[in-house]
Parts: C-alpha cells; structure tokens; sequence
C-alpha cells in the first residue's frame, strides 16, 4: 500500500545534502572565486548530514513505500562514507591550489555522489538500488576525467564511463530478469517469495539475475573479473580523486552488496556463495601478485585495493552476523589507512615535476623527510596486516569467521594471499630507509593535511587499546545484528 505521507525523518540526510548541492552550486556560478567557500560549505554540510544520520537512531524502519530502509548497519556505513567524502574534500584543498586547478565543480560533484551512496546503502528496492548507483556513478564519470586538457584524466574518465556503463546495463538486465521470475522488485517481497519456494525451488531465472546483479555490483567495488578498469583509472585520476575512489564508493556498493546477498536472497545461500568466493579469492591473489610488478605508486594502491575487496568478501561468504561485522570493521580500517597513505602521496611534489608517483623517487625519503617516511612505513605495515597495527585485526575479523563457518582452506589462501601482499608494501619501506636519497620534495605546509595524516597514524598505532577498538567493534556487532537475514 502506497504511504500517502511518508516518514521522512530517516532520510532528513539525503535530503539536507541534496538540497545543499544545489545551493552549492548556485553559490558557485553565481560568486566569483568561491571555490573556497564552496568547499567549506561542502564540508559543513557532510558533517551536520552526519549528524542527522546518527540522529535517526539505529531502530529499523522503512519509508517511500519500502523503497528506503534505514537501522543501525545503514547508519554505520553512512558515517564512514561521510567521514571519507569530507576528507577528500579537505585533501583536494592543497592539491587543487598547488596545481592551479581550483574549480568550484569538485566539491559539488563529490556531494552529489555522496548522496547516491547513501542512498545505495538504504535501498530495499531495486529500482531504488539502481537510482543510486547511477547516481553515484554519474558523479564518479565525471570526477575521473576532471582534469580536462590532460591525457591521461581523459583517457581514464572514458575508460570508467564505457565500462561502468556496461556494468550498469548487466546489473539492470539481473534486476530485470528477478522482476520477471519473482514478481516484485522490493527486497522484503523478494526474501518472502523465495522463502515460500525454498532454495531448491528457486526459479533458474531468479538465480541467473543475481549473478548478474553480483556482477555489476562487482565492478563497482574493484573485485575481480570485474578489476579491469581500476589501475588506469586510479593512475590517470588526479590524485584527490583516486583517494576520493579507494575508499568511499567501496563502501557503499559492499554495504549494498552485504543487504543485497543477506536480505532478500538469503535462502539463496548456496547459490551465491560460491560466487563470492570466486570473487574473493581471485581478489586477493590477483591484489596480491599483479602489485609486485607496479613501479608507479598509485597503480599499486589500486592492485592493494583489489587485494583489500577481496579480504572484505571473506565476512561475507560467512553469511553470518559474525562475517558482516568483520566487514564492517574492516572498511572502518581500510578507511583510516588509505585516507592517511593519500595525504601522504598528495604531500609528495617537485616544484618543476609537480606531484611524485613513482616509487624509485621514494629512495632516501627517511633522510629527507624522516616524519613522512615513519608514517607511510606504518600505513604500509598496516595494509600489509603487520601485528599489532590496525590492518592486522582487520584480517583477523573477516578470517576468524570464516574459520568458525568451516572454510579452513579459504582462511588458508587468505593468510599466504596477505604474506604474498606483504612483499611489496614493505618493499616500499626498504626504498626508502635503504637506497640512496634522491632530490628533495617540497615541505607540507597544509596543517588539515599534516592533521589527517597524524590522526590516521596514531589509530593505526592505537587500534590494538580496547578504548580505541571498542566503540568501533561494539558498534559494528550492534549495527550487523540489525541487518536481518532472511
């Protein structure tokens, strides 16, 4: 039955910050040189967005006729993607005026693909599912190829458009063929009808339209076979950008993932396992060898990337509340160390050469500048899953339950994956406290970029001391108990 009024009050976020990018951009076009305010504005409008969203509480409830759903799992992952989407922006502050491309667009463009994630992450529907993605991704198009007379930020921005397309077309072509096989397109609807059919009575149809609405999700989160746009992109994206893409829409299409393969086809256990399991273990390894032959730092985060989705799959084919809190626990981490390993790389330039990307030019940087070398050592230790950094209890939420759900020989692959990935990020390290020093980079002078990158260092450091971890994983365990498994 069609709500005549409906309960807006779990979406006050998407609202407030839909409305806001549309006064952003009138202040825009209309004000000259407010790119600052602009940005700012940005900023402020993410973190009172975020406000609201812990404001609505964690209690499931659905609004816009089912179509949205909101409890404790939508609101966690809203405040991590919120938290990235306001520190890209501040990182794009600094690069943006060095570089000399200052331009209103950027932070209108990452607040519109904000709220397409947010609404990825509340979808019960797959028209609403759907909307949100193109919404996201119709700003992430754009934001890949923003450097406009640049080769290299064209090519990738068409890259990721042809192929992102593509991957729109196969996730619409599985919605539409569940439509076509269950009969509803709402979530709650989806789990009742195939409930009523029990696993092996699933139509063929059904469960040919969630391979295929797993495939398009797949490229949205960078897992394998679906990688291939993602070390171009990332290389030929300005800096900003590719941190902007290694963290907050990999948090979005997982969170749609996670609802997705738990609510409404989680009698279909047995049918989509083995596809993320496909997914993830291809991940890791290709994550895993494919970066040791990278000499460019960016296509390396890329492959690391890879690497990381397919760790964050693990708590997935748990199928658990167990699995989806390690999920949920390691994007938290993933987060914290790829904004920090960011600032890093964006703190890296030549006032001739302009922003430094390959990893010989790291060599001495432990002479040169010893505070920046310590902390790309502890976020490349940490990605690595070194104990007792934060990238170590990262991988031990996701294998723990999966060695607990009995995938002994997934959880084995995983531990040689990671010892295989730990080749090349502490190859990085040895460049520079090792090899002979290269010319100096300019001195950061940017104090949020010098507060980010120390803030991340110090909970990377930090995260082993329950009262640092406990808040997070207490409201992990709490937010997945509430996404109900069907």
């Amino acid at each position: 039955m069609t709500e005549l009024f409906p309960n807006i009050n779990i979406a006050y976020g998407e609202i407030f910050l839909s409305v806001g990018a549309l006064v952003l951009l009138m202040i825009g076009v209309f004000k000259n040189n407010s790119v600052n305010l602009v940005s700012w504005i940005a900023v402020g409008l993410m973190v009172v967005t975020l406000f609201l969203t812990v404001a609505a509480g964690s209690e499931q409830t659905y609004t816009f006729s089912n179509l949205f759903v909101a409890d404790g799992f939508t609101r966690f992952m809203k405040v991590l993607i919120l938290l990235a989407a306001a520190l890209a922006v501040i990182m794009s502050r600094e690069f943006f005026r060095l570089e000399g491309d200052e331009r209103f667009e950027f932070p209108i463009l990452l607040v519109l693909a904000t709220v397409g994630m947010m609404v990825m992450v509340s979808a019960n529907d797959l028209m609403s599912l759907y909307m949100g993605v193109e919404l996201q991704s119709l700003s992430l198009y754009i934001l890949a190829a923003f450097k406009r007379d640049s080769e290299r930020s064209t090519e990738a921005g068409l890259k990721y458009f042809v192929l992102g397309a593509l991957s729109s077309g196969i996730l619409l072509y599985g919605c539409s063929l569940i439509y076509g096989f269950i009969g509803s397109t709402n979530f709650s609807s989806i789990a009742a009808a195939i409930s009523d059919m029990g696993e092996s009575g699933a139509p063929i149809g059904a469960i040919v339209g969630l391979v295929f609405v797993l495939s398009g999700l797949a490229f949205k989160i960078s897992a394998v076979p679906f990688h291939m746009w993602t070390p171009d992109v990332y290389e030929g994206s300005q800096t900003p950008v590719t941190a902007f893409f290694a963290v907050a829409p990999k948090v979005a299409a997982l969170a749609l993932l996670s609802r997705t393969l738990y609510v409404p086809f989680g009698e279909m256990a047995g049918s989509w396992s083995q596809v993320v399991i496909f997914m993830s273990v291809a991940s890791m390894l290709l994550g895993s060898f494919a970066a040791i032959m990278q000499t460019n730092i960016k296509r390396l985060m890329a492959y690391s990337s890879i690497g990381h989705v397919g760790f964050a799959l693990l708590g997935l084919v748990a199928g658990n509340a167990e699995g989806l809190r390690g999920v949920m626990v390691y994007m938290f981490i993933y987060l914290i160390m790829n904004v920090g390993m960011f600032v890093c790389i964006m703190s890296m330039r030549r006032k001739e050469d302009g922003m430094v990307e390959d990893i010989k030019e790291l060599s001495g940087l432990s002479k040169s500048h010893p505070i920046m070398a310590a902390f790309i050592s502890i976020f490349m230790f940490s990605l690595a899953g070194v104990p007792p950094l934060a990238g170590f209890f990262a991988k031990w939420y996701v294998i723990i339950p999966i060695v607990n759900a009995g995938y002994f020989s997934l959880a084995v692959i995983a531990v040689l994956a990671s010892v295989i990935g730990a080749y090349y990020y502490i190859r990085i390290v040895k460049v520079m406290y090792f090899d002979e020093p290269v010319e100096e980079f300019i001195s950061q002078k940017s104090k949020p970029m010098k507060i980010i990158a120390t803030l991340s260092a110090i909970l990377v450091l930090a995260f082993i001391i329950p009262q640092i971890s406990g808040p997070v994983i207490k409201s992990a365990t709490s937010a997945a108990s509430t996404l109900r498994q069907n």
